[in-house]
């Protein structure tokens, strides 16, 4: 659960970062508008320090911008990043270190046909529509 925390301080920073730059503020500049450092917004930017509610309402408003701003593309950046999480481990069985090992074994003609193969049996598997 930790790990999500970071994800989204992450995201949100990243929105703050974007919007700030957007509307050719410093980091100085938006801090003075809220009541804080600029060093607080280097560290909420780089999402090493969570924004409160309180303090993203602040900044939306400091930044003319709706609090959802900030967490537009948060669920599709969380469905990208459990994909490739995915894929991480599908890569680190055995199972797909030894096929990729004996596909690269083989010559290219039936490189390609076992290609072809794999992906036409895909193509059966799925629903038709």
């Amino acid at each position: 659960m930790a790990a999500m925390a970071t994800d989204i301080d992450l995201h949100l920073g990243r929105r703050l970062r974007r919007r700030r730059r957007l509307l050719g503020l410093t980091q100085q500049q938006l801090a003075v508008q809220i009541g804080i450092r600029f060093q607080q917004i280097q560290k909420y930017e780089c999402g090493a320090n969570r924004i409160s509610a309180a303090r993203l309402w602040q900044l939306a408003e400091a930044l003319e911008s709706p609090v959802s701003y900030f967490y537009d593309g948060l669920a599709e950046a969380m469905e990208r990043k459990e994909t490739v999480a995915a894929g991480r481990e599908a890569f680190s069985r055995k199972e797909t270190l030894d096929l990729i090992q004996a596909y690269y074994q083989l010559g290219e003609r039936p490189r390609r046909r076992l290609l072809d193969l794999a992906k036409s049996l895909h193509a059966e598997g799925e629903p038709v529509s």
